[in-house]
């Protein structure tokens, strides 16, 4: 199975997407896009405000709460060159809750522009707040793999959150080509968000407001939330032919032990909000054979090709798996599953856990896409792409969704 999914021709899942039909705002009432509703290979083209009759009666609706950070810095040198430090995720402290909260210094992973630039010394920056002036600054540290470890420094007091707030930029998709504006920092983040550590929104759940998560409420639809801080790895380009040749970014995840036994017990069908969502609850399911399998580990992080490697005979169900991963988590007097993932969702990929999705039109070419094929099968998700392209919809962040139902063939429980 592996070498069989590792020798997917990414060329396989190309399709036109001309410029004038990526996004580049949001409409204003964000609920009235377009939804186009895949039932099982039937398309309906209706609106995002349709979702609460569309989605099975008293399902499970699971979205990602994390927020995005002002993650980009921009500094001038002595000499005129600016500088741009955009942060990827935490280094020193790792924890995303106690960096945020540091008060003098921490330090992160960060892509630099103009690095040529900046070889070393510090950069500083005068940031107001609350009526005085605080005193940032920063310094380059050793090499990463696509950007290096940048250790910051500041007076005042403040939390480094408080900073980020005050001068840091939301950093909005490079393929919308333009710079950043005030209006997104509400566009670009979702009503629910609250979960400080995302360098990019799981823009699925961009559509809802609360008046529609209301009405999802009045009809029975129960929401769950949990956590997934997307990195910067989520816009890189398969740049291999085959996509065995291309690395899955790791991201964070935390998810509420409350939540994955409801998953367990399976008595509602699980709808999730956007690709973070699925491969967060994807993930699960592998995380409890490492339970299983290594009761001692402190924490768990799924491999890319994990779901490709446990031969069909020898995987346990879904809820023996639930199972373990709560025993490991009770053993420990654990409330929350903490733990980071690099799955990715290609076809012949099996549907563990979610029976349906809301997503929006991903990008030609990307992982995101061959997640799509695999929920799909086969090459479905072709006709769903040629009708959204013939029927004017709009493409990426700020475009149209899809609401995909049902798993079909490509599920077991």
């Amino acid at each position: 199975m592996i070498e069989q999914v590792r020798q997917l021709r990414i060329s396989d899942y190309d399709y036109p997407l001309p410029d004038e039909r990526i996004a580049r705002h949001p409409l204003e009432q964000r609920e009235q896009c377009k939804l186009l509703c895949w039932r099982d290979g039937v398309i309906d083209d209706r609106h995002f405000v349709d979702v609460p009759q569309l989605l099975p009666s008293e399902c499970m609706l699971v979205y990602n709460n994390t927020r995005v950070i002002n993650a980009r810095l921009r500094f001038t040198k002595e000499t005129g060159a600016r500088i741009e430090v955009f942060c990827l995720e935490p280094w020193a402290p790792r924890d995303y809750e106690r960096i945020f909260q540091a008060t003098d210094q921490c330090d992160w992973q960060c892509l630099v522009g103009n690095s040529k630039r900046w070889r070393e010394g510090a950069l500083t920056l005068q940031v107001p707040i609350d009526g005085r002036t605080v005193t940032l600054t920063a310094e380059r540290g050793e090499a990463q793999a696509g950007g290096c470890v940048v250790h910051f420094a500041w007076d005042g007091g403040v939390t480094f959150a408080t900073l980020l707030e005050a001068i840091g930029e939301i950093p909005i998709p490079p393929y919308l080509r333009r710079d950043s504006c005030e209006r997104d920092r509400t566009d670009y983040q979702t009503v629910y968000s609250h979960i400080e550590g995302s360098v990019a929104a799981p823009t699925a759940g961009l559509h809802f407001t609360d008046a529609l998560l209301e009405q999802c409420d009045a009809v029975g639809i129960v929401r769950r939330e949990l956590t997934l801080h997307v990195g910067a790895g989520t816009f890189q380009p398969v740049k291999s032919e085959h996509i065995g040749d291309h690395a899955m970014h790791c991201e964070f995840i935390d998810v509420p032990r409350d939540l994955i036994d409801e998953l367990r017990r399976h008595e509602r069908t699980v709808i999730a909000v956007g690709t973070t969502s699925v491969r967060t609850l994807e993930s699960l399911y592998y995380m409890g054979l490492m339970a299983h399998e290594q009761p001692e580990a402190h924490e768990f992080t799924v491999d890319q090709w994990m779901p490709y490697t446990v031969p069909a005979s020898e995987r346990p169900s879904t809820e023996q798996a639930l199972t373990w991963l709560l025993e490991w988590l009770d053993k420990r007097g654990m409330s929350r599953l903490m733990g980071s993932t690099r799955l990715m969702i290609a076809p012949g990929f099996t549907y563990r856990l979610v029976d349906g999705m809301i997503t929006n039109f991903h990008q030609p070419q990307s992982t995101l896409l061959l997640l799509v094929a695999a929920f799909t099968g086969a090459d479905r998700w072709r006709a769903i792409y040629d009708h959204a392209l013939a029927s004017d919809y709009r493409f990426l962040s700020y475009g149209d969704a899809t609401l995909l139902l049902p798993r079909g063939e490509t599920s077991t429980k």
